[in-house]
């Protein structure tokens, strides 16, 4: 078959096939020029999926009727200044939609300059260019676009059902909103009751705020501000406590000079930040804005702009790692679990007694005549009688021993003046205004892990010799993939060497650890160890380590503290970073403040 040139139809059909994929993709291209028109307010409708119909308003500059014609050529554009292409600042630039749009369905734009004394209109059907007419529109440009893949029929059966191409179309615009938080849109359709997002006012504050508005109140309550900023990279934006996480990774969100993007760069920055925080199955929620000289990134890697290649990709994915990494350790005991409004949404109450607004507790017929005696730590006399004998199950579950009074200056630490442990695994804690609940074993948890950590990047961890070898027998494939990490676990004051096939012999344990199941330690290292792969870096396989011996490490639950010992675990954890979640991502403790007791009683 010999070479020939293709006609103009079929080549923007092929264009057609790059740019637009879906509805979605129609609505992103028109928005996107939207924005770049300067519009200050873009309103999106669609029917039937976007397939029967898709609209786009907006009141931005419009265009005359020579731009107007010479829009919807291939290639055209207003967004070039010189033939640069590594001076791109404005979202669009390829000049391919807009013909692309009309090769493939029935498209019509209707807009205004002001410098022109009406609006003027033009329709694309299947690639055919209607002539240009008079039209009335105050200002802005109109966009309808109809029966989407009509001169292409084949592309329908590709196409999933109206509500799935619906919800495309709204994270579409999500994304949008949220690179745009200065321009207010609007969202409706048959698939969806019309939503509106408010233009926010600039800066940090109105960023949250449309972000909150998108991503929901749940976000903008537990957000944590991020910012770093290196050799001319600025990384912005907000990321949820570690307590707020997903299944996967589709609450991430990266935008790069005010460009939506999906790039696997910042899964991993962001996974490294996080991985001190969250269980190897939870993903953050977060939004973050990578501003930095267009020069410096290539927008021009992939026909629909929704990736991008950095000049100098290490540093933007290091400035991620380290502007999330300083925002968590900054809000280190902050998280979405600790909160007293998360813990009291726990309680369920039975039943709720009505009573009239003017309820006065102090006034019902049970109130006490005169001050009650006070409590003196003894057994009150009652309890003391023969009679009694029969009530007695056994020991308690908790430690029950009244203190004396919590000296006054524990009471106002952050985390208050231990005054019981129940079930042998919480610690009870007194504030100056309400109560904390411990978990023993997470925060211990936590407080060995961050010395491990410590120690390793002073001088190493400090090792204990053991007097006789524990020999540990496990499979020969689990005992191969021990040693050849053994150069790892040594850094980390675990020293283990072959003991013949399917045994190894640990000689030496972190001293930190002080007596320690070799057995169990080196069993749940082979489990982790079992799914890294060798891509992943050092440092990471290392924490890993230290986070499994810290779990070995930690006092346990069911183990009884005296009140000291339990005063001192608080005491380690206001003075230890990140203390607020253990290493698997569960909160060390809950908060109640006195207010939300007396609502769970109904005094307020």
């Amino acid at each position: 078959m010999p070479v020939r040139q293709l006609p103009e139809q079929v080549v923007n059909r092929i264009a057609a096939g790059e740019v637009v994929e879906r509805p979605a993709s129609v609505v992103k291209e028109l928005v996107e020029n939207a924005i770049d028109a300067g519009a200050s307010r873009i309103d999106v409708f669609t029917d039937g999926g976007g397939r029967r119909r898709i609209g786009i308003t907006d009141d931005g500059g419009g265009m005359t009727a020579k731009d107007l014609s010479l829009a919807v050529e291939r290639h055209a554009t207003s967004k070039l200044d010189d033939e640069d292409l590594l001076q791109i600042r404005t979202l669009g630039f390829r000049g391919e939609a807009l013909p692309s749009i009309g090769s493939v369905a029935r498209l019509s734009i209707t807009t205004r300059h002001a410098s022109e004394p009406h609006a003027w209109a033009l329709t694309v059907e299947g690639g055919e260019k209607s002539e240009i007419m008079p039209a009335a529109l105050a200002h802005g440009t109109r966009v309808e676009v109809g029966d989407l893949f009509y001169a292409t029929p084949a592309r329908l059966k590709f196409l999933k059902t109206d509500r799935t191409e619906a919800e495309a179309i709204r994270e579409v615009v999500r994304r949008l909103a949220m690179a745009r938080p200065d321009v207010a849109f609007t969202l409706a359709g048959e698939e969806r009751a019309p939503v509106t997002w408010a233009a926010a006012l600039p800066g940090g504050a109105g960023r949250l705020t449309r972000l909150g508005d998108i991503l929901g109140a749940e976000f903008r309550s537990h957000a944590i501000e991020v910012h770093a900023e290196r050799e001319g990279v600025v990384v912005a934006g907000y990321a949820a406590a570690p307590a707020l996480t997903k299944a996967n990774a589709l609450g991430q969100y990266l935008f790069v000079n005010g460009r939506p993007v999906r790039d696997k760069l910042i899964l991993g920055a962001v996974r490294a930040a996080y991985s001190d925080y969250l269980p190897r199955d939870r993903h953050p929620v977060l939004a973050l804005f990578v501003t930095l000289d267009p020069r410096e990134v290539d927008a021009n890697v992939h026909p629909a702009k929704t990736e991008v290649r950095f000049r100098n990709a290490g540093l933007v994915r290091a400035l991620i790692v380290h502007g999330l990494k300083e925002a968590l350790a900054r809000e280190g005991r902050r998280t979405a679990a600790n909160s007293g409004e998360s813990a009291r949404s726990s309680f369920r109450p039975a039943f709720t007694p009505q009573r009239p607004a003017s309820w006065d507790w102090r006034a019902s017929p049970s109130a006490p005549v005169a001050p009650m005696p006070s409590f003196d730590g003894a057994a009150a006399p009652a309890f003391a009688e023969r009679a009694q004998a029969a009530f007695d199950v056994g020991a308690p579950s908790a430690d029950v021993r009244i203190e004396t009074q919590p000296v006054a200056d524990l009471v106002d630490r952050p985390l208050g003046a231990a005054r019981t442990q129940i079930h042998e695994t919480y610690i009870v804690s007194q504030t100056r205004d309400g109560l904390i609940i411990v978990d023993q074993h997470a925060a211990h948890e936590r407080i060995v892990y961050e010395r491990l950590k410590a120690s390793l990047a002073a001088n190493g961890v400090q090792r204990q010799i053991l007097l006789i070898p524990e020999i540990v027998e496990m499979d020969e494939a689990t005992v191969e993939r021990l040693l050849e990490r053994s150069e790892e676990l040594a850094s980390f004051g675990l020293a283990i060497e072959s003991f013949g096939p399917g045994a190894v012999a640990v000689r030496e344990t972190p001293s930190l650890l002080g007596k320690t199941n070799a057995g169990g330690l080196l069993r749940d290292l082979s489990e982790h160890m079992a799914e890294w792969d060798e891509a992943l870096p050092l440092e990471r396989r290392l924490m890993h380590v230290a986070a499994t011996m810290a779990c070995h490490g930690s006092v346990r639950a069911g183990r009884r503290l005296r009140p000291e010992e339990m005063n001192a675990l608080l005491r380690e954890m206001e003075d230890t970073p990140n203390s607020g979640q253990c290493n698997h991502g569960r909160p060390t403790y809950v908060e109640l403040k006195l207010s939300d007791v007396e609502k769970l009683f109904g005094r307020r």
